[in-house]
């Protein structure tokens, strides 16, 4: 990253603080992604499976560290989940929707990466690796795989109501202002705040339940062990 040349008016740009300061910081990231093959290679499949993996241990990181903040600090796994995790592993698609959402005509391209990737996240990354899980235990220990679900009643419930009124959001807007995103400067800040509140309110109500000060849906009357839940 350096100083760029116009072809058109021969004017040098030159790179301000902010940007260096971002490529200084993000220069380990640049070089361990440039171990990816490049897109001409097999049709872009090592491209994409490259990535795969790259994202997958970036995760995997991501995952541990934050386990290890919330040892240290005395945080239940299920809010550093839902903060720390869940926030990290979000902000690339965040980006890319932005991206699609200025390089597009019609917001489908940035609304449609948003729900693609949770479709993704919620069935094939619930799903393949529960299948792994039960194909495992059933041919080395002969039992099905069981995992008790806690409080998890209570986030969907929670998540679903937040989502209602994210769609209402968008369904005002469409009628309203005939988009789903642009608009007057007012309603562009207007919904924004209103979405950040949603998600600030799901993050409060989660950890609250999660620190047991709300006794919501989901709230297990008992801890079972893993071996009695799989016996019941």
């Amino acid at each position: 990253m350096g100083p760029s040349l116009d072809a058109e008016t021969n004017d040098v740009d030159d790179v301000d603080g902010s940007d260096a300061a971002i490529h200084f910081l993000s220069m380990g990231w640049k070089l361990l992604f440039a171990c990816v093959p490049p897109p001409k290679m097999c049709g872009g499949w090592a491209a994409f499976f490259g990535s795969l993996v790259f994202i997958g241990l970036i995760t995997l990181v991501v995952q541990e560290f934050a386990n290890l903040l919330g040892c240290v600090l005395g945080i239940p796994n299920s809010v550093t989940a839902i903060t720390l995790v869940a926030l990290g592993t979000s902000l690339p698609d965040t980006f890319a929707s932005v991206t699609a959402a200025r390089g597009s005509k019609y917001a489908d391209s940035a609304v449609g990466n948003i729900t693609g990737s949770n479709s993704v996240n919620v069935f094939l990354g619930l799903g393949l690796p529960w299948l792994l899980a039960c194909i495992w235990r059933q041919q080395t220990r002969g039992t099905h795989y069981a995992v008790p679900s806690g409080s998890l009643s209570y986030s969907v419930m929670l998540f679903l109501c937040t989502s209602l009124v994210c769609f209402l959001i968008l369904i005002l807007r469409r009628v309203f202002i005939g988009g789903e995103l642009g608009g007057p400067k007012g309603t562009k800040i207007l919904s924004a705040v209103i979405l950040v509140l949603l998600w600030c309110t799901y993050i409060i109500m989660s950890i609250l339940q999660a620190m047991e000060y709300i006794q919501g849906i989901g709230t297990p009357k008992k801890s079972y062990t893993l071996a009695e839940f799989s016996q019941s």
